[in-house]
């Protein structure tokens, strides 16, 4: 479940690529504060530290922004052309108990029974989207796979969800898949699938005339 952590956060000044860009030199991580009916703010925060702590699963802060306290959940990360770098955040202002639509990744757990008969697990979709209250949000979404066969699925609306939490993707979404691994072939069972050469009829199955003298 959620588990919120402290965040600080600062006002900036800094517009304009050139501006931002000396702040991300910096080590600090522009972002914009938002929600809750009250004005957007633009904000300058440790981009080491927030890293951190979204890796270790954190999604919801606590932070002083203006002299009064907020929380913030994370609704929208930008990243740098490679796809490592976070190079903007978008912040929600929330309350602990409203309800809110969250991705949520999922986790598989155990190991399919299609793995015994040379089954391999496609993982389709790796995350689903779900509507539940701040202070409820999964870290992840465990799925058993040990009754997973060959050829069967689990859909999006066969994953357990939290108590209040309601289901925003398709349930009929395929999220798990276990195909059979195709068995590599032998030299004989490939000379079996070789055409058979065509059969020669007429004088040319006798073979050339002998014209020597």
């Amino acid at each position: 479940m959620t588990q919120t952590m402290f965040l600080e956060v600062k006002p900036r000044e800094e517009v304009g690529s050139r501006r931002v860009a000396r702040l991300r030199r910096k080590g600090q991580l522009p972002a914009v504060v938002y929600g809750h009916g009250q004005e957007s703010v633009n904000v300058a925060l440790s981009l080491h530290d927030f890293s951190e702590a979204l890796h270790h699963g954190h999604r919801v802060f606590e932070t002083t922004l203006d002299g009064q306290k907020a929380t913030l959940l994370v609704r929208d990360l930008q990243y740098d052309h490679l796809g490592k770098t976070i190079i903007h955040a978008d912040l929600m202002r929330v309350n602990l108990s409203e309800m809110v639509r969250v991705v949520v990744p999922i986790e598989q757990k155990g190991t399919s029974k299609g793995s015994h008969f040379g089954g391999m697990i496609d993982e389709i979709l790796d995350h689903v989207e779900i509507e539940c209250r701040v202070s409820e949000i999964p870290d992840v979404l465990p799925v058993s796979v040990k009754d997973l066969d060959v050829g069967e699925s689990i859909r999006a609306g066969d994953i357990s969800l939290p108590p209040n939490a309601r289901l925003v993707t398709d349930p009929e979404t395929v999220v798990l898949h276990c195909h059979p691994i195709s068995k590599a072939k032998t030299t004989e069972e490939l000379e079996e699938e070789m055409p058979a050469a065509p059969e020669v009829i007429g004088e040319e199955a006798e073979g050339p005339e002998d014209t020597a003298d």
